[in-house]
């Protein structure tokens, strides 16, 4: 088998309909899943996107609310609930999802006061381009390509099976780079460096449906002067049972565990100004703040500005 990018052997172990992660193995996010998300250990995530989605919702006039895998739908759900009585009855709720284990568990908990699409652009024409749009930890899921600094030049990492069936990874000749900043940043040789070039296709594909809106993403990461501080393997990594693995483990159990890596949001601010009028970005503090409980755990977990305070990014945007 000749050698195939990262990002196709990432999109097989996450994507394949028959054998991939997401598609056919996972069935659960949280204590009985391989991995949990903020709004499954507090009620507070689901409180700050409401209040955020009110506002917006109200600003443009809109009735159409759209989440971007939706995992569970415990996060949609407490969404709707929070929003006031008045907007709730008339707000439609839209949810893209691909994965059909998932889509079960949300049918389930959501029942008809949801509708849902295989994609973000099918959900955008359903609602005339007009819907205001939210995701968490959406863009780490998509399938990344990596790149290490070489005394030549940027080079891609590609990956193959030797004849014991075991994956060994080499480096593909100098080629065009895609567009990113974490190129233009001074790295040391040896580092490497992750690009969601597979989620820029997508705002390529989805966004020229959108007409009017706001759009909240979530996800951990940071910015590209700063992404890779003290990271000189770069940021991918494996979920399983909980357990986090690096380094050659995320080859193992291919097709059976979560891969993800960290966002580069000064690369999300670029790919996505074709379409937005204006966008900002916060920590996950500034946008829990008005409503944590101090009280819980979990919730002082999350107010933690060298926890998850600040591992997760918010970007606001608005067209």
């Amino acid at each position: 088998m000749p050698p195939i990018t990262f990002e196709q052997f990432m999109d097989q172990a996450l994507y394949d309909p028959a054998h991939g992660y997401y598609a056919r193995k996972i069935s659960a996010v949280g204590r009985h899943g391989d991995f949990t998300t903020a709004p499954m250990l507090s009620k507070a995530p689901a409180r700050a996107i409401a209040a955020w989605a009110t506002k917006a919702l109200l600003g443009i006039g809109c009735r159409n609310l759209i989440e971007i895998g939706p995992g569970e739908g415990k996060l949609a759900c407490e969404v709707l609930q929070n929003l006031p009585w008045h907007l709730r009855w008339k707000t439609r709720l839209h949810l893209v999802e691909t994965s059909a284990p998932l889509i079960a568990r949300q049918q389930k908990l959501l029942g008809n006061r949801a509708t849902w699409h295989r994609r973000l652009q099918d959900a955008l024409n359903a609602c005339g381009g007009h819907a205001v749009i939210f995701s968490n930890e959406l863009v780490d899921a998509f399938p990344v390509r990596r790149f290490q600094k070489t005394a030549a030049g940027w080079q891609e990492l590609a990956v193959h099976f030797d004849p014991l069936g075991r994956i060994q990874e080499s480096l593909l000749p100098l080629a065009p780079l895609p567009a990113s900043s974490g190129f233009l940043e001074s790295h040391p040789v040896g580092q490497w460096i992750e690009v969601h070039e597979s989620y820029h296709r997508y705002l390529k594909e989805s966004l020229p449906s959108w007409k009017s809106g706001r759009m909240l993403t979530i996800d951990y990461g940071s910015t590209a002067e700063i992404l890779y501080q003290r990271r000189p393997r770069g940021t991918v990594r494996a979920f399983l049972f909980q357990q986090r693995m690096e380094n050659s483990a995320i080859y193992e159990n291919s097709g059976r565990q979560d891969l993800t890596a960290d966002v580069n949001f000064t690369d999300l601010q670029n790919w996505s100004k074709p379409w937005v009028s204006e966008q900002s970005l916060m920590s996950f503090q500034e946008l829990l703040k008005e409503t944590l409980d101090l009280r819980y755990d979990a919730d002082q977990a999350l107010s933690d500005i060298h926890g998850a305070g600040s591992a997760f990014i918010v970007l606001d945007q608005g067209r």
